[in-house]
């Protein structure tokens, strides 16, 4: 039995959930959000409170079940506060910069790699080392920010690269540790 599919959605005041012709589309003060619902998985809306029920005990019903709380939920989350994640540059001469709305970053190639923003998705920079990538979408901002830490993983000896604010690097010790 799904626990998390069983609790229920709660709406802060100005966000609202519909569900119509095969979308569940959640409104609110950052936007607007919307998925295609899920064959035998009901959404009920009643009062500021979102419920999600499974019609029968299918295997793959049940595995949908907690999924689709869960997406609301990350939808309403989305639109009434909005996601962030903050990258950090560590590197001699690595460094961040805006170019208009898109992010230019110096990693140590021969060439600047310059990141479009896709739809949806703000950059901004705190100084040349700190890098927040902002959105509505959980989805969308999370792999942008993996996309963006792809480009200069963080390298276990030096620890040098783009990592996640917080992210701990396990080191080696390199060749003088093997003696």
């Amino acid at each position: 039995m799904s626990r998390i599919g069983l609790k229920p959605v709660t709406l802060p005041s100005g966000t609202t959930v519909s569900v119509a012709n095969d979308k569940i589309v959640v409104k609110g003060a950052k936007g607007e959000l919307s998925m295609p619902t899920i064959q035998d998985i009901s959404v009920e809306i009643s009062d500021g409170i979102v419920k999600v029920a499974r019609a029968n005990e299918l295997k793959k019903t049940k595995s949908a079940h907690g999924m689709v709380r869960a997406m609301i939920q990350n939808m309403v989350i989305g639109v009434t506060d909005g996601y962030e994640i903050k990258l950090e540059i560590v590197g001699v001469g690595y460094r961040a910069q805006m170019q208009g709305s898109n992010l230019q970053l110096s990693l140590g190639f021969s060439h600047p790699v310059i990141h479009e923003a896709p739809k949806g998705i703000e950059f901004a920079t705190d100084g040349p080392t700190k890098i927040s990538v902002k959105g509505i979408d959980k989805q969308l901002v999370g792999q942008t920010a993996a996309i963006i830490r792809g480009y200069r993983p963080p390298e276990p000896y030096k620890g040098k690269g783009i990592r996640y604010e917080g992210e701990h690097i396990i080191r080696k010790a390199g060749k003088a540790g093997a003696k």
